[in-house]
């Protein structure tokens, strides 16, 4: 079913946005009355319109994604979908965090693993699983990407089950979902651009809110909207003293007299990058890799100290280090990127590529033949599998919801693998759901 415009019936939109756009430019009048009919589909033709929508390029590096919701892992970009009635989406009650993905390897993963955690405690969410089990999910989604380079996002939310503020009758979600990124040795230092940053307006979170890794990004995105619309890529907050605190998304560092000067973290995010630094910069002064660089501090840094660095910049988990050559409209040291900067970052993307075994985790391959039933329902797929589990440690792979069959039912390959008997409560719930049809 197309939805049409009624004055223009020649014109048939395949989106909802389309038709709007279309009635605009026809000069129609969109004001509740019938001169847009706005259809109302089954699941099967909704999923074909979500296939046409995951189809654009914008998503191409969509690899994989797990949802505790339905228990299993999707290749498919138009499966990747989150319930509207999760407190992830109409609350902001979640948390998450990112990993990235260097040749085949997951760096710092358990690093990344204990902050999400510790900012599920703060944020009062109780996981849906154990931290083994969280652990293994993660490593079979980006296993199921069949991509080396990459990035993991992962989010645990208060859950679903209603539109009210409390989650008290709600169960915690977890969701996880890998993009593939190029390789870290690709990405030269010509590649990237110097960035100009403005001292934010926005106020920044206060401690309690800046400490956890929530999804309430509001004030980042605001900042870093304040800072675009000057013609800086980032806002950089100053905390209730004066003193620098960090950006609308990463932390920041300054290069004064030799010294690495990083803001504490008592009141903003401890991000992992800065952290890392903060054990890298000793080996480094040790052995003189970076010629100039004295040392690493924790310090607070007053905004007009700060200007006076001779290097700043931004540190965060897959961009690592990105130099800052302009603040507020004024250079920052000679106007060009640090030569500390730089050399930092060559030396953190070198630590992702050799690090030791406690910081790069191997991921594992799954092989990528599955079995796919004639004309099966998801339920029914399901309810086969909620016997005992003959591989406790693998997730079920769902793949490309591409077949509609007649009376709307839908045809979803599915990798035939045993699932962890802690799934199958989630998953015996979904078996009572409809599936096909509306």
């Amino acid at each position: 079913m197309c939805i049409k415009c009624a004055k223009h019936s020649e014109h048939r939109p395949t989106s909802l946005r389309e038709t709007f756009r279309a009635c605009e430019e026809a000069e129609v009048p969109i004001n509740g009355s019938s001169n847009v009919n706005i259809p109302v589909l089954g699941l099967a033709e909704i999923i074909l319109r979500l296939q046409v929508e995951a189809s654009q390029a914008k998503y191409k590096n969509f690899r994989s994604m797990y949802s505790s919701v339905v228990g299993a892992i999707t290749t498919d970009v138009a499966a990747m979908v989150v319930p509207l009635d999760d407190h992830m989406v109409h609350r902001g009650h979640s948390v998450f965090d990112t990993t990235t993905l260097v040749n085949g390897n997951l760096y710092e993963l358990d690093t990344h693993l204990d902050r999400f955690l510790d900012s599920a405690a703060k944020a009062k969410i109780l996981p849906p699983f154990n931290r083994a089990m969280i652990r293994e999910i993660l490593m079979q989604t980006v296993a199921a990407g069949s991509c080396k380079d990459g990035t993991l996002r992962f989010w645990l939310s208060a859950g679903r089950g209603n539109f009210e503020l409390s989650t008290k009758n709600c169960e915690a979600s977890l969701y996880a979902c890998l993009l593939e990124r190029s390789p870290i040795q690709n990405i030269s230092d010509e590649k990237v651009a110097p960035l100009k940053v403005v001292t934010s307006t926005v106020p920044i979170k206060p401690k309690m809110f800046a400490t956890m890794k929530t999804t309430n990004y509001l004030p980042n995105a605001l900042a870093l909207r304040e800072a675009e619309e000057k013609g800086a890529q980032a806002g950089i907050w100053l905390d209730e003293e004066g003193n620098v605190a960090e950006g609308n998304n990463l932390n920041v560092g300054f290069i004064s007299e030799g010294e690495l000067l990083l803001p504490p973290f008592d009141s903003i995010l401890p991000g992992c990058t800065a952290r890392r630094l903060l054990k890298l910069v000793p080996e480094l002064v040790k052995k003189n890799i970076i010629p100039g660089l004295k040392g690493v501090t924790l310090a607070k840094i007053s905004l007009a100290e700060a200007k006076k660095s001779a290097e700043m910049m931004l540190l965060g988990s897959f961009v690592t280090v990105l130099p800052i050559v302009e603040w507020d409209g004024k250079p920052v040291g000679n106007g060009k990127p640090g030569r500390i900067s730089l050399a930092l970052r060559q030396c953190l993307q070198q630590c992702m590529l050799t690090a030791p075994s406690d910081l790069l985790t191997p991921v594992p391959h799954i092989p990528s033949a599955h079995s796919t039933p004639s004309n099966a329902s998801v339920a029914s797929s399901y309810s086969k599998m909620s016997g005992p589990a003959d591989h406790p440690s693998k997730c079920t792979v769902l793949q490309e919801p591409s077949s509609v069959l007649a009376g709307s039912e839908v045809d979803i390959k599915i990798k035939r693998q045993r699932i962890p008997e802690q799934m199958l409560p989630g998953l015996n719930r979904l078996a009572n759901y409809p599936i096909a049809g509306t």
